[in-house]
C-alpha cells in the first residue's frame, strides 16, 4: 500500500470503475429486458443487484472527484473530503440491504404462486451476465487491494458473477424439469450472496467512522518501536485511525530524556519517529508532541 492520496480514494482506478459501470449498464439492460419479457424473478433480481451495483459505482465515482476537487484541509474540515469515500461505501452497503429485503419479499410470494416462464432466453442472458461480471473482476482485481470503494465494487462484481451462476441453474432446472420454483429458489440464493457482502462493507464502514485502530496495526509493537528511538524515555495518548482507505493517522505524545535539549535535537528525534512510523507502519500524517521528563505528572487526564 502506497502513501498517496489518490491512491487511497482509488483515483488512479476512475477509468476501470467507469469501464465496469458501461458493463453493468449493458448487463442491466439486457436482464431486464429479458426478465420482464419472461417472467424470471431471478432474472429480475439479478437486474436489480446489478443496478444496486451501478449505483454503488457511481458514488464511488462521486466520491473520488469530491476527494480530489475539495479535498484539500479547511477550517472547518481540516482533513478535506477524504471520509466522502467512506460515506459512499456506507450507502452502498445499505441500498444491498434494502434490495436484499425485496427479492426475499417477492421470491417468497412466488414459491407459492410459481410463473411459468421460458428458460432459454433467461439461460442466454445469464451467460451475457456471467461473461461481463468475469471482465469485470479482472478489471478490478488490483485495485481492490488499495482502495475501499473499489473493494465495494469489486465484491459486488463478485456476487453479480454468482448470481449469473444462480441465474444459469434455473433456467437449466426449468428447461429440463419444468420445475419453474427454481426461479424463486435462485432468487433466493441471490439475497443470501448479498446480506453477508453487505454487512461485511458496513461493519468497515462502521469501523472507519468510530476511527478505531486500523487492523494491520498492532498498537503495542507500535509503541515499541517508538520507544526504540533514541532520546525517547515513554510513550503516551496513543492513537491511530483512520481517515479513508490508505490513509492512517496518528498522535502521540513522546517523553524525551534531558539529553534533548534545543530544537536541533527535538528535530531529529522527531525525524527518527517519523521515518520509523513510515517505514514500518505506512503512517505519514502523525502528530507527535515532544515533553520533557516530568511533564505527564501536570497533565490533567489519564494517560495510556
Amino acid at each position: 500500500m502506497g502513501h498517496d492520496h489518490a491512491h487511497g480514494t482509488g483515483a488512479q482506478h476512475r477509468g476501470r470503475l467507469l469501464v465496469v459501470l458501461g458493463l453493468a449498464a449493458t448487463v442491466f439492460v439486457v436482464e431486464i429486458v429479458v426478465a420482464l419479457s419472461t417472467g424470471s424473478l431471478a432474472l429480475l433480481a439479478d437486474a436489480g443487484h446489478v443496478l444496486g451495483d451501478s449505483v454503488g459505482i457511481v458514488l464511488a465515482l462521486a466520491a473520488i472527484t469530491v476527494a480530489q476537487r475539495g479535498g484539500r484541509p479547511g477550517s472547518r474540515r481540516s482533513f478535506g473530503y477524504h471520509r466522502t469515500e467512506v460515506l459512499a461505501a456506507g450507502l452502498n452497503g445499505l441500498l444491498l440491504l434494502g434490495l436484499c429485503g425485496w427479492i426475499v419479499w417477492t421470491a417468497v410470494g412466488r414459491l407459492g404462486e410459481p410463473v411459468d416462464l421460458e428458460g432459454l432466453p433467461v439461460l442466454v442472458a445469464g451467460l451475457v451476465g456471467l461473461a461481463a461480471n468475469v471482465a469485470g473482476l479482472v478489471i478490478l482485481r488490483d485495485g481492490a487491494q488499495e482502495s475501499l470503494n473499489v473493494r465495494g465494487a469489486y465484491l459486488e462484481v463478485v456476487g453479480d458473477a454468482l448470481g449469473s451462476v444462480a441465474v444459469l441453474v434455473a433456467a437449466g432446472v426449468v428447461l429440463v424439469t419444468g420445475w419453474h420454483q427454481a426461479d424463486a429458489v435462485a432468487s433466493l440464493v441471490i439475497a443470501a450472496m448479498i446480506v453477508p457482502r453487505a454487512v461485511s462493507l458496513l461493519r468497515e464502514v462502521v469501523e472507519v467512522l468510530l476511527e478505531s485502530t486500523p487492523k494491520d496495526v498492532d498498537l503495542a509493537q507500535l509503541r515499541e518501536h517508538l520507544l526504540r528511538a533514541d532520546g525517547v524515555v515513554d510513550v503516551h495518548d496513543l492513537h491511530v485511525w483512520t481517515i479513508t482507505s490508505g490513509m492512517p493517522v496518528m498522535s502521540a505524545h513522546i517523553v524525551v530524556d534531558d539529553s534533548v535539549e534545543g530544537m536541533g535535537e527535538a528535530h531529529a528525534v522527531l525525524d527518527r519517529l517519523r521515518s520509523c512510523l513510515a517505514d514500518h507502519f505506512d503512517v505519514e500524517h502523525s502528530t507527535l508532541q515532544l515533553e520533557p521528563l516530568g511533564h505527564a505528572t501536570s497533565e490533567q487526564h489519564l494517560h495510556h
